[in-house]
């Protein structure tokens, strides 16, 4: 019997909940993937899952087993790569999941002098809006702008998040400048689609209080680049992160509005999965993005004191 062969196949029928999922993934047949199951569980004298006709869940023992192995098989890669690289090079695939947004304008610089420091790194990358199942899909590590809830994720803070609320100067000029948030009800009003509510803006006063604030909002969509571009483009009010504005609002090209409102803060994390055993290449990866982003102007509240 070959333990890591078999072990790793039990890893993937536990990640995709079945045995053709398993097979898929590994290109092998079905009946590989039972013989292999079947022979682990015989060595081990343990049941590993409960099976039903539509998937297989891991039992206590298989779930406790299966952290193991996740252990287990990331420590013979790093072995592996350790061994095979002279001076320790780091070496390895990531497979990483980011806003489309932030990845594009941020994310992307970042990585790419990570990858002149470690030209090694196979990089795998989805710009992506949509939350990933990290365990299922396969991804190494996502970076997610959220106030996390509790969740089966680890998570590490690499930087806050601040919101503006904005306007172009045309706007401004041809529709007036709201002095109050209820005034936001009377003018056009540009939203993030993804947000839960796209008619309503939760806003903190300046005293600190909580407020559903209706907005007109006359255009969703699903892209802060484009939000950005509308904006610019004197098509209405947005709030946008300052990581998205912080250029234009320096150009003039938009202008904050509504001093003193603020949103809940937010910031953005590097997440992976508890389960896993945190592979070298990862935890250099998380460290570099720390590194990188910490003190970077635009993650900063914007100085709407100045005039503009």
């Amino acid at each position: 019997m070959d333990k890591f062969t078999n072990m790793e196949t039990f890893v993937h029928v536990v990640e995709f909940g079945s045995i053709s999922g398993a097979a898929e993934h590994m290109e092998i047949a079905k009946s590989a993937v039972s013989r292999r199951l079947k022979e682990l569980e015989t060595y081990l004298n343990v049941q590993l899952f409960h099976r039903t006709t539509r998937s297989m869940q891991p039992t206590d023992t298989g779930k406790a087993y299966y952290a193991f192995c996740l252990r287990i098989l990331e420590d013979l890669r790093e072995a592996e790569h350790a061994t095979a690289q002279a001076h320790c090079v780091l070496k390895g695939p990531l497979k990483v999941a980011m806003p489309s947004t932030f990845g594009v304008m941020h994310m992307s610089a970042a990585i790419n002098d990570f990858l002149v420091e470690h030209p090694h790194i196979e990089f795998e990358l989805d710009f992506n809006d949509r939350q990933v199942d990290l365990i299922q899909e396969g991804y190494d590590l996502a970076i997610r702008i959220a106030d996390l809830p509790d969740s089966t994720l680890l998570a590490r803070r690499f930087a806050p998040v601040k919101h503006v609320i904005c306007a172009s100067p045309s706007y401004l000029e041809k529709h007036g400048t709201p002095t109050c948030l209820d005034q936001l009800s009377e003018h056009q009003c540009l939203t993030y689609s993804l947000s839960k509510d796209s008619h309503h803006w939760r806003v903190k006063t300046a005293d600190g209080v909580q407020k559903k604030v209706k907005i007109n909002t006359i255009l969703k969509a699903s892209s802060g680049e484009y939000l950005l571009s509308a904006a610019v483009s004197g098509l209405g009010i947005a709030h946008l992160p300052t990581f998205v504005v912080s250029d234009a609002i320096k150009r003039g090209e938009l202008v904050p509005i509504l001093d003193g409102c603020g949103f809940n803060e937010l910031n953005a994390y590097a997440v992976y999965p508890q389960t896993r055993h945190l592979s070298r290449r990862v935890r250099i990866f998380i460290d570099f993005l720390v590194q990188r982003f910490e003190g970077t102007p635009y993650w900063d509240e914007l100085d709407l004191s100045e005039p503009r």
